[in-house]
Formats: C-alpha cells, sequence, structure tokens
C-alpha cells in the first residue's frame, strides 16, 4: 500500500525507519599495470603539551629548597646551645670617702642665672646717672615693654610669647652727652636655644655698610657695631649710635650706647667684654 507523503517533507526522502535503497555501486579502480598508486595523506603529527618543561623544572626547585631547609635544621639541632650571658651582673664598688662639696653660687652658673639678673647687670658709673627714659621699672621689663622697644611692638609681642621669653633685666644711664642701656632677656629654652637664634638674628640687622663691627672676646659669635654715620633730626644734635649683641646659655645680651661724638671700638667693646664676663 502507498503511503501518504508527510506534509513538509521533501519528495525522494526515505521514511523514518526505512533503510534507504541501494544505489548503484560505485566501480572499483583498479591500477593498470606500470602505473604507481598516489601516496596516502601524512598521519597528523601529535602537538607536544607546553608547560611540562616549567613544571618540572619548578617542583625541583621547590624540592631543593625544602631539602635544603631540612638539612639545616638538622645541622643546627646537632650543635650544642649557645650559653646566654648572666642576667645579673657584677656589682660594681662604690668609691669611698666624701662626696665632693655642691658648687657654691659663685661658680654654679644655674644658680646664678635663675636668681636676681639684676645683680648680673654692669653697675652704673661713678658720677652717671640714672635714665629717666627707660620703660624698665625697678629694673626689670616685662614682656609687654619689651615688646614696645620694637619698630613693630604686636608682631613682636606673640613672636616673644612663642619664643618663651622669661623675663629681663635692664640697667640704663646717662654720663654727659653718651646713653647707655644693657639688657639681660631670658628664656626659657624648653624647646630650642632661642637667646642664640636671637642675638645672631639681631647680627643681620645690626651688620651694615655704615659701621664697623668687632668680634666680643670670650663669646661665641658675639658681635659689637659702632655706626660711622651720625642720625640726624631738625632741631637735635647729630646722634652717633653702637651696638653690642652676644648670648650665654639662656641669656642674651644687648648692649645699646648713643652719643653726641663717635663711639669707638674700646667703649663699645670694654662695656661688652665686662658685662659677658658677669655671666
Amino acid at each position: 500500500m502507498e503511503q501518504p507523503e508527510r506534509p513538509g517533507e521533501p519528495e525522494g526522502m526515505a521514511p523514518p525507519g526505512t533503510a534507504p535503497e541501494p544505489g548503484p555501486a560505485e566501480p572499483e579502480t583498479v591500477a593498470e599495470p606500470g602505473t604507481v598508486e598516489p601516496e596516502t595523506a601524512a598521519a597528523p603529527v601529535r602537538a607536544r603539551r607546553r608547560g611540562r618543561t616549567a613544571l618540572l623544572i619548578a617542583g625541583a626547585v621547590v624540592l631543593g629548597l625544602v631539602a635544603g631547609t631540612c638539612t639545616g635544621y638538622l645541622v643546627q639541632a646537632d650543635r650544642e646551645p649557645t650559653k646566654l650571658p648572666p642576667l645579673s651582673q657584677p656589682t660594681l664598688k662604690q668609691s669611698k670617702g666624701e662626696a665632693p662639696e655642691p658648687l657654691s653660687a659663685s661658680r654654679d652658673r644655674r644658680v646664678r642665672t635663675d636668681g636676681d639678673l639684676r645683680k648680673l647687670l654692669l653697675k652704673k658709673p661713678r658720677g652717671a646717672e640714672e635714665a629717666d627714659w627707660s620703660s624698665a621699672e625697678d629694673g626689670w621689663m616685662d614682656l609687654a615693654s619689651y615688646a614696645e622697644t620694637f619698630d613693630r611692638p604686636k608682631p613682636a609681642f606673640a613672636h616673644l610669647v612663642g619664643d618663651e621669653f622669661r623675663r629681663a633685666a635692664v640697667v640704663a644711664w646717662e654720663q654727659g652727652q653718651t646713653a647707655v642701656e644693657i639688657r639681660l632677656v631670658q628664656y626659657r629654652q624648653e624647646e630650642s636655644m632661642v637667646a642664640s637664634e636671637r642675638s645672631n638674628g639681631a647680627h643681620y640687622w645690626a651688620d651694615d655698610d655704615g659701621n664697623q663691627s668687632w668680634p666680643v672676646p670670650g663669646t661665641e659669635e658675639g658681635m659689637a657695631y659702632a655706626y660711622t654715620k651720625p642720625e640726624t633730626k631738625p632741631g637735635y644734635l647729630p646722634e652717633y649710635k653702637a651696638r653690642a649683641f652676644a648670648w650665654r646659655g639662656d641669656i642674651e645680651m644687648e648692649i645699646f650706647v648713643s652719643s653726641t661724638k663717635p663711639v669707638g671700638k674700646k667703649t663699645i667693646l670694654g662695656l661688652a667684654k665686662r658685662q659677658m664676663e658677669r655671666l
């Protein structure tokens, strides 16, 4: 019986489940005598795996490290332990005899500088008069009064607070046409060497082309200056000035001299040297 064709099935296709009809067999080709058959295609070469050599080398390195560690451990285990020094140290023998006496106030500089600074100031020369223009009261100058001696008092006040200003002892006198003021400014110096910094800063302002300068003997970087040109103002006599700055420990020394005549080297250096000897 003929089976109806399925919709969508191309003609000539065998239905499922049926074997296809055998078609005409292809004729076998026989090589003619005297002819050579063509070479068959070569079999595909198997690709070599990459990374195998690297893995072998890495494994050898790891094994070498493990073997070296084990060998070092075994060698160290066979050694005798190193003896540690004893914790208890031998007792030091105390020297016999009386302890040295404490330094006197005249030899202990800290005792002198922590005391009354006014006693370390130079004394007013014989025949000189106390200066009524000094802002010091009873030989002392507080922070506000000392800041007023600067050209810009407000910034100077802030800087002095940051520099740990402690106190300032002052002596001033007049002798003829010459006026002298000496200040000993002390700082706490808990964080920095302010006395030396202040003294070196004063050198910067005092060092000018219009003056002469000399080192103060017996000091570190102490200098004295004498101005060769006077300051002139209408209605006033010409004023010659001299300065000296030095430091020792926590104290900065400042000396100011003014006169109607040029201040010589002997005058300013003599004052600075004698004042530093008292510190």
